[in-house]
């Protein structure tokens, strides 16, 4: 097994802070780097970080500006939003050892390119061995310890299995795989899903229309899956159903919470970034590149668009030619 004894957390926001915790509890020392100066340096003074309050960090968590500092850990954990992994990990790259395992908790497909976020890693660090971490959590019940299960996954078998071991602990139960893809796609879709979820509560369509909504966008999200080579066991898993069933039914989810706006004809909530919001153009145009029909994302991302009211969407999908299950 690798000596993996150090970590470091790229990305002082919530989520960040919460895996430097996970770190933490698993006995590695941690680097919890945060490109604002001041930032991190109110987290260093304070042992929080305000970002996600009533949390005091442990005491195996450095919290630094240096990214070279940070670069040195043998895991590197990268905890910004999609769309700005590339920009994260190119400026990474030059203080990266050769062939550290760097890690993506973001859940997106990259605009323009329709690169997932290993692939993003594979190009912008081609010394690094990229793998990703997906599955149901919330960074305040991470944080606070509270018991999760997540997915990682990388190509190889024994670099996944060697960072579950280095990151798991009684309170945080990592799955390893092989299925890059299928974790990938998993946590992309579920983003979109939870969005349509969040309207359809938000319009008080009942339970029976928010059922058949997950189970409808569960559909999509595994035939989207099948097409690009994902196992169907990892469609079923932590970082597919699991993760769909958690974002479509909790306030906690920032995707969830935007449907809900959405569906209350209420402004976005202030201060949050939905993933969902950004990934639903790229995965429709992902799906018809490949042939796919995704009916449930379409018209979300129809309704981000202002292509289409709440009220047509809802129409459209249930004016839709009848089918036989999938």
């Amino acid at each position: 097994m690798a000596p993996f004894n150090s970590v470091a957390v790229i990305g002082a926001g919530a989520w960040g802070t919460a895996l430097a915790m996970v770190a933490a509890r698993a006995g590695r020392a941690v680097t919890l780097y945060a490109r604002d100066a001041s930032h991190a340096q109110e987290i260093a003074l304070s042992r929080q970080n305000p970002r996600l309050p009533g949390t005091k960090l442990a005491a195996e968590i450095v919290a630094t500006h240096d990214l070279a500092q940070a670069a040195g850990a043998d895991i590197v954990l990268v905890a910004t939003p999609a769309q700005h992994l590339r920009a994260a990990v190119n400026e990474l790259a030059p203080h990266l050892r050769e062939a550290t395992p760097v890690i993506a908790g973001a859940k997106g497909i990259e605009h323009g390119t329709h690169k997932f976020m290993t692939e993003v890693i594979a190009e912008a660090a081609p010394g690094a061995r990229p793998a990703i971490l997906s599955g149901p959590s919330f960074a305040d019940d991470v944080a606070r310890g509270l018991p999760t299960a997540v997915t990682l996954a990388a190509r190889d078998e024994a670099l996944a299995s060697e960072l579950v071991q280095a990151l798991g602990s009684a309170t945080f139960r990592p799955y390893h795989t092989t299925d890059v893809r299928g974790v990938e796609i998993g946590g992309s879709a579920k983003n979109v899903l939870a969005i349509a979820a969040g309207i359809v509560v938000g319009r008080k369509l009942g339970a029976s229309a928010q059922a058949a909504l997950t189970t409808r966008g569960f559909s999509e999200l595994a035939r989207l899956g099948r097409a690009l080579g994902a196992r169907a066991e990892t469609m079923v898993g932590l970082s597919g159903l699991g993760d769909l069933i958690l974002t479509c039914s909790s306030p906690q989810s920032r995707n969830f919470a935007l449907g809900l706006a959405l569906g209350r004809g209420e402004p976005k909530p202030a201060g949050r970034l939905a993933e969902g919001e950004f990934t639903a153009p790229v995965l429709i145009e992902l799906a018809a590149s490949q042939g796919i029909e995704l009916p449930v994302s379409m018209a979300v991302a129809a309704v981000l668009s202002r292509q289409l009211t709440i009220e047509a969407a809802i129409e459209g999908l249930l004016t839709r030619p009848f089918r036989a299950e999938e």
